[in-house]
């Protein structure tokens, strides 16, 4: 039976994002302070930021993730493994890897496989494929899924949130393709706790969004405002 809205929590879903290219040490600061005052499973940072992060995060809960090949997937793929190896090196356990979608359009699955792979294999952290499903045709996001599984990813992640947003008919295929082998991150345009406790219900294991606490104080307030 599905869980009703009021008995998911979101917190345990967020991975609270600070992707603002002129995102400042101090805003880590607070970004990771918030992690951890809410429960959220991790941060998502810039690369240049995992050091710092990984030090305040010092045992405690959240996770520290990471961007490769961020926003457009287009680096080369020696770019994007080195930046994935410094990134673990530096203590990143999550990295958010996106795909090469001129690849994917043209029908390279070899080469697609061979960069992502690399990724997992040599860092032997958690990768999630971010595959930009708005600008993929059906076929493509079934081809995406199909590479990115064999390749050994733990989660598929819908958006960067730079070329649309999270749909629930996007988490429902992803959720169809994979079979539940691996975790599906929604990101893009999460504004309201409604569409983030719908996009839970359709499948999402995490909600990638710089807006997590105000989701949750809008969760709060729904809620007050059914118990009175």
């Amino acid at each position: 039976m599905a869980k009703a809205h009021s008995e998911i929590d979101l917190a345990a879903f967020i991975d609270h994002a600070l992707l603002d290219p002129a995102a400042t040490s101090q805003q880590v600061i607070q970004c990771c302070e918030e992690a951890d005052r809410y429960g959220f499973p991790a941060v998502c940072i810039y690369p240049v930021h995992v050091r710092q992060a990984v030090e305040l995060l010092r045992n405690k809960r959240p996770q520290v993730c990471t961007v490769i090949g961020f926003p457009t997937g287009a680096t080369t793929s020696a770019v994007k493994l080195y930046e994935a190896q410094e990134a673990a090196e530096n203590g990143a356990t999550e990295l958010d890897v996106v795909i090469n979608l001129g690849w994917l359009k043209l029908g390279k699955t070899e080469e697609m496989h061979r960069e992502i792979a690399e990724i997992c294999d040599s860092t032997g952290q958690t990768v999630k494929a971010i595959l930009e499903m708005s600008v993929l045709t059906d076929a493509e996001k079934k081809l995406a899924v199909e590479v990115c599984l064999d390749a050994g990813v733990s989660y598929l992640k819908t958006h960067t949130g730079w070329r649309g947003g999270a749909m629930l008919a996007d988490v429902k295929l992803l959720k169809e393709l994979s079979k539940d082998r691996v975790g599906i991150k929604a990101s893009g345009g999460i504004r309201t706790a409604e569409q983030a406790i719908e996009l839970i219900l359709a499948g999402a294991t995490r909600l990638g969004t710089s807006r997590g606490i105000d989701l949750i104080r809008q969760q709060e307030q729904r809620d007050t405002l059914k118990e009175g």
